[in-house]
């Protein structure tokens, strides 16, 4: 028998390897096949996207490196500024059939205070617009991406729909979206459709989120709208008496109740306290201050050396006048008010009585219009906001292998960097733990429950990020709000109020109290606006 031939280690690895390029190839070209669209910025944008040349978007657009990298994005370069910039698509992308993704990277190099940073996915030209004049009324199918300003602090998803009984396009807002990345790296939104009527909002790779287009616990306003609504002709009866309490008309006010007795009287057994300085005034000039040379005394007034507290008052118990002190008057009743009793009259809270919605109609799927160019329409107080990859596929593993190639490697370069940043300048300590304090915060944010506390925690956390030395503090009003909603939970929420029988209160005096207390501030305001300007310091700087 002849000797079987052996092939060389050496070129069997050769050929393992090229068949190995040759299965990444054929997924390459596959990926390729379903990328329906697909952006690098790799090369200038100017001849395959078009600026909006309407006068108010007067922000330049710049081909320009993500910073730290030799990657090309589209780039917003300046501040204060409106823009808007749209690359139409060789065919419209329906959305009805099937999964489709829509995925882009962003960065907001310089942070993000106070604009948008999303995309628009526009609807074909026959509805009404021109790519040179596209602006915020050019119609979309959907609204996608990071927006921040104030209390809005959110990764929108919002899509347009047609009511087919009215014929009006609404726009139905994602509830309890997830919250824009704080810090400024590189990140990547997506957002699948699936034919299950749902979509999935990842951010990294990250689902952040997950809705159903036809449920009302989803989207504000919901998609399929209520079958009855409130009779707007409806009107409420003259006679119809809402008071579920009146006062007792057969009550009468005691004869010993007294309403002008005042709530507060002079305290008579009070005595002064031994050691009281009755001749020491509480402040006195500073000895040691002494008039400036430059002082004019026609033309800055008189001189008057700086007041001090006077140092003989802080071993006694008072200085000046004593004066008894007042106490709560026992005689004190207010103003006397009957006692509430059940309305033989009530009818309850009226309401409009119910009627079929003209407007209601049924869907087992959302009729999306299709998708016919990709627009960046924002205002934005920052510069340095910088756009790339921006992907529409048909497959969510196409969406994960491109982030796996494009977004992961800058990011994981971007994170290396400023953990050394932060170990360098020593935030490995306080500054790295409020990192992680305001990082966990943000999510805590976007917990479905604590929806009406949102804007508050994130104001909280952005007043934390612009003085970091009160992250002790910002963490003792988040317990606050959380204690708050656990006793909520625990009780119930409001308590109702009391039934009461008779009322002793005199609400008419504290009315009154809070009237003068709002008078004296007013008071005190135009004193302040009408009181000469203030002298020159006098106190000696040290």
């Amino acid at each position: 028998m002849g000797e079987r031939k052996r092939i060389p280690l050496g070129i069997f690895a050769v050929l393992l390897l090229i068949s190995a390029s040759s299965f990444q190839l054929l997924l390459a070209s596959g990926d390729a096949d379903d990328a329906i669209f697909y952006e690098s910025f790799d090369e200038d944008f100017e001849d395959r996207w078009i600026t909006s040349q309407k006068d108010e978007y007067s922000g330049v657009w710049k081909h320009a490196k993500s910073e730290g990298h030799d990657d090309y994005g589209l780039l917003v370069s300046e501040k204060a500024r409106k823009y808007a910039i749209v690359k139409e698509l060789e065919e419209a992308v329906a959305l009805k059939d099937g999964t489709v993704v829509l995925q882009f990277e962003t960065r907001l190099q310089n942070g993000l205070e106070c604009g948008g940073a999303y995309l628009k996915y526009l609807r074909p030209q026959d509805a009404g617009w021109k790519p040179k004049e596209f602006d915020n009324e050019s119609p979309y199918s959907i609204m996608f991406g990071p927006d921040k300003c104030g209390a809005t602090n959110k990764v929108h998803f919002i899509f347009k729909h047609k009511n087919p009984k009215s014929g009006e396009y609404v726009e139905h807002h994602l509830k309890h979206p997830p919250s824009v990345p704080s810090d400024k790296l590189s990140h990547v939104y997506t957002a699948i459709f699936t034919p299950d009527n749902e979509v999935q909002v990842l951010i990294d790779g990250e689902q952040k989120k997950k809705a159903n287009f036809l449920s009302a616990d989803d989207f504000e306003p919901p998609l399929i709208p209520p079958k009855t609504i409130p009779d707007p002709e409806d009107k409420k009866p003259e006679d119809w008496d809402e008071r579920e309490k009146i006062p007792d008309p057969s009550a009468v006010k005691p004869d010993d109740w007294d309403e002008d007795a005042p709530l507060e009287i002079v305290d008579e057994e009070a005595e002064k306290p031994e050691g009281w300085l009755d001749d020491e005034p509480e402040e006195i000039d500073d000895p040691e201050a002494t008039k400036p040379e430059d002082w004019d005394d026609e033309e800055d007034g008189e001189w008057e050396a700086p007041k001090i507290e006077n140092p003989k008052c802080e071993a006694a118990p008072g200085c000046g006048e004593w004066k008894r002190p007042m106490k709560k008057n026992p005689a004190y009743k207010g103003k006397w008010h009957a006692p509430l009793i059940e309305n033989p009259a009530y009818k309850g809270i009226w309401k409009p009585r119910d009627i079929p919605n003209p407007a209601y109609f049924e869907l087992k799927k959302p009729d999306f219009e299709p998708i016919a160019a990709i627009g960046i329409e924002i205002w934005t107080m920052q510069d340095g906001i910088l756009f790339d990859n921006i992907l529409i596929a048909k497959d969510d593993k196409i969406a994960e292998s491109y982030r796996e190639t494009t977004w992961k490697p800058k990011f994981s370069v971007e994170k290396e960097k400023q953990k050394a940043e932060e170990a360098a300048a020593g935030s490995s300590g306080l500054a790295g733990f409020q990192k992680k304090v305001f990082d966990l915060l943000y999510k805590i944010a976007d917990i479905p429950f604590l929806s009406a506390y949102k804007p508050k925690i994130l104001d909280l956390i952005e007043k934390g990020e612009e003085q970091p030395n009160l992250t002790v503090g910002i963490l003792v009003a988040i317990l606050v709000v959380f204690v708050s909603i656990f006793f909520r939970i625990i009780f119930g929420g409001k308590k109702q109020p009391t039934k009461v029988e008779k009322t002793n209160v005199d609400s008419s005096a504290t009315n009154q109290s809070g009237e003068n207390g709002e008078n004296e501030e007013n008071k005190e305001k135009e004193e302040s606006s009408s009181a000469p300007p203030r002298r020159r310091s006098t106190r000696r700087e040290n």
